[in-house]
């Protein structure tokens, strides 16, 4: 199993991933904005089930690829690294947006608005793509089960974003009220992901020493 260093690592990683806007983060939080926290959370729940959908995939089609053909560890670390490159690069660069911009939205009933977040993330090339490319980075053949290892490291991702994109939702209306008085702010926030995102694309690039 994942010593606890590997597993803080790796909930630092997805705490930063889970802090660069993406479809979930920008459906969520348009519906808090649009039509109140209650629907936000509601659009949350039906993308964190999304997650388990695509936990489930990825999980079983690593354990058999990795079982088949033990050098694709190094490819997928290779894809990983390129995969954390373009998401800083897709915060660096020039016109990069907030999720926190008001859009109009029609009001929709819970179940729509739970379906719609399902949908949103199950149709996110960026999250299947993370699942694949990212969970080899730290999953360890030689300690037993890589099943059990993906399905570990799902559940932390998912509880990082989960409470992430709960205060998210919770507080938009102030954030996005905090983002207008302050554009530096929003700038910087962007500059930093974008540097600590290249920054783990190096290491991830690295082989692991032993």
């Amino acid at each position: 199993m994942l010593t606890f260093a590997e597993t803080a690592l790796f909930a630092l990683t997805a705490l930063v991933l889970v802090l660069t806007p993406g479809p979930n983060m920008i459906y969520c939080v348009s519906r808090a904005l649009s039509q109140g926290r209650a629907a936000g959370l509601i659009s949350l729940a039906g993308v964190l089930v999304g997650f388990v959908a695509h936990l489930v995939a990825a999980t079983l089609g690593l354990s058999a690829l990795l079982a088949a053909v033990p050098v694709a560890f190094d490819a997928l670390r290779i894809a990983g690294a390129a995969y954390l490159l373009w998401l800083a690069w897709d915060a660096l660069r020039p016109g990069g947006s907030t999720p926190f911009q008001a859009r109009q939205l029609p009001v929709d009933a819970p179940g729509r608005l739970f379906r719609m977040g399902l949908l949103t993330n199950l149709l996110n090339p960026k999250v299947a793509i993370f699942y694949i490319s990212f969970f080899p980075q730290f999953l360890h053949p030689e300690r037993g089960s890589v099943l059990l290892q993906s399905l570990q490291l799902g559940a932390v991702q998912i509880v990082v974003s989960g409470t992430v994109n709960t205060l998210l939702v919770l507080g938009a209306a102030r954030i996005a009220a905090f983002l207008a008085r302050s554009r530096g702010w929003l700038k910087a926030q962007r500059y930093l992901m974008g540097t600590v995102l290249a920054a783990l694309a190096v290491r991830m690039a690295l082989p692991e020493q032993k």
